[in-house]
Parts: structure tokens; sequence; C-alpha cells
């Protein structure tokens, strides 16, 4: 029972209680209608999570970063409620670009069919990208980590492009590639290839030597040192670079999808700000940052999975 009464009785799920209440004060006048109903739907769904980590999950630090994160979370909610409908700190000639909370939620609910389509076609454009990205700069930085000489001429070249923003490339694409599509898909490719081509190079410079020595010992051939020996050994500068890769590849996808989009949350985004319907357009930002920490989050446990060897 002691236990019990210990894991409800935190700070979260005061925070929680605490935001129920705030949605009773009164409201000030607001050109945006707040959907109280909607903030309140969503607290409830995050304290089921709540409770169910701090009573189902066994590991302290988990259920701590479970119950950390939404404490955190509803901290964002109370201060939104607050600044928005509650006491208007915007000021009211700037309400349309702060909406409520409750009205962000609203929207979307009700663009949740077209949010998933968006969300597809995005992943779709960010994935082909970023794979391509990912086959050509891995091949290409073991050759050019293994092999000192070019490898030190191409560090140079490579710093110098990968100065230069992916965004410049754009008028370029469009005009030489067949398609919108295909220049939405370069720009990616531009954006993440080279974070993943300098951090395999920088692996391949990394591995111990004591490694390498020892495979030449055993008369290894270069095709089986490369990709047994010191693409393993190397995987984890790679996957810096590789995490590095994914995080500019969302970063650009509001201008990769500009070129041409009829869809997709960068599209969404850009297109309801430019019709000053910024409630819908911050219904897509939030999107965005949900669909970038469920990837990463993806992307660590595939990460964590492959280097196990290294536990």
């Amino acid at each position: 029972m002691k236990r019990i009464l210990k894991r409800l009785f935190i700070v979260p799920n005061a925070l929680f209680i605490a935001l129920l209440l705030i949605q009773l004060l009164p409201d000030k006048a607001y050109r945006i209608e707040d959907r109280p109903v909607y903030t309140a739907a969503l607290a409830i769904a995050l304290e089921l999570i709540l409770l169910a980590a701090s009573f189902l999950v066994k590991q302290d630090r988990i259920r701590h970063i479970f119950t950390d994160v939404l404490g955190l979370i509803f901290v964002f909610l109370i201060f939104w409620v607050l600044a928005t409908i509650k006491f208007d700190l915007p000021g009211s000639a700037k309400q349309a670009v702060f909406p409520p909370p409750g009205a962000v939620l609203e929207k979307f609910t009700l663009d949740l069919s077209q949010t998933l389509v968006n969300i597809r076609d995005s992943l779709a454009l960010i994935f082909h990208g970023y794979l391509l990205a990912a086959a050509a700069a891995i091949p290409l930085g073991l050759f050019l980590g293994w092999n000192m000489r070019i490898g030190a001429a191409a560090g140079y070249i490579s710093k110098f492009l990968s100065s230069i923003s992916p965004i410049v490339y754009i008028p370029y694409a469009i005009v030489l590639l067949p398609t919108f599509r295909a220049a939405s898909v370069f720009v990616i490719v531009a954006a993440s290839f080279w974070p993943i081509l300098a951090s395999t190079m920088s692996g391949v410079l990394n591995v111990e030597k004591r490694i390498i020595d020892s495979a030449k010992t055993l008369c290894v051939g270069g095709f089986t040192m490369l990709f047994r020996i010191i693409l393993p050994a190397a995987l984890p500068q790679i996957f810096i670079g590789c995490n590095q890769g994914l995080s500019v590849s969302f970063i650009l996808l509001v201008s990769a999808e500009m070129i041409g989009a009829r869809s997709g949350l960068g599209y969404y985004v850009n297109n309801y700000a430019n019709f000053g319907n910024y409630t819908s357009a911050l219904a897509g930002v939030i999107t965005i940052g949900i669909v970038v920490t469920v990837i990463t989050f993806l992307f660590n446990l595939l990460q964590r999975f492959l280097l196990r060897w290294k536990q």
C-alpha cells in the first residue's frame, strides 16, 4: 500500500489535476474559440499513460523518464492554456497567430485522415532521399577513409561542399531533373549525404590499429577487410553521421516539399501558414515534432540492436 501511494503522490499527477482545474477559470475574450474538452481528453490520455508507466514499468530509470517527460508536457500545456485562453498574454492582435491548445487539438482531430496521408508522403520522400544518401555515402566513406592519400584530399572537398546549404541547389534541381519529386529527393540527398560521409571516413580513420594488424596477419583480402573488419568497427561513428543526416533531412522537409509538392507535412504547414490559418499550421508543426521523435526513437532502437556487441 505504501508503495502504491508513493507512486501516486508524484509531481506529474499534481500537474495533471492542476491542468484540469485551470479549465474552470474564466476565459478572456478570444477570436479563436477554445475547445477545453480536447485539452482535457489529451490530459486524461497522458495521465493514463503515466499511471501505466508508474505501476507496470519495473526499472526505476525508465519509469522516471516516463514520469519526467509527461510532467514536462503537463507544464507546457498549463503554460499554453494560461498564456492564451486564460490571460491572453500574446494580446488580442496576435490571437490568430497563437491559438489555444483546444483549438489546435480540435483541428488535429478533424484533419486526422489528411494528416496520416501527409505523414505517409513525407516519410516516403525523406526515406527515399535518406536511403539513397546512405547507400552512396557509407561505401564511399569506407573507401576514402581506407585510402589515406585520396581521403585526405576528399576531406577538404567534402568540408567545402558540406558548408553549402542544400537549399541553394533547388533551382538547379528543378531545371536539370525530370520531375518535382526527383528535385525534392535530391535536396534530401544533398542534406544527408555529407554528414554520413564525414562520419564514415572518421570512423574508418579511428579504427584501432591492432585490429587492422591482426586482420593483415590472417591475410584478409581488401573487400573482406573493408566490410567484415573495418565497417563493424566504424559503425558507432557511422551511426553518429546517420543520426545527423536524419535530423537534417527533417529540417529541410518544408523546403523539399515546397518544390511542387501537393501533400506532405511540410506542404501542409507552409500552405496553411500562407493563408494565415495558424491553427492548422501549428497542428502540422506539432505533428512533425511527434513524427521526428518517433522516428528518432525507432532509429536509436535499431542502433542499439546493431551495436549490441558493444554492451
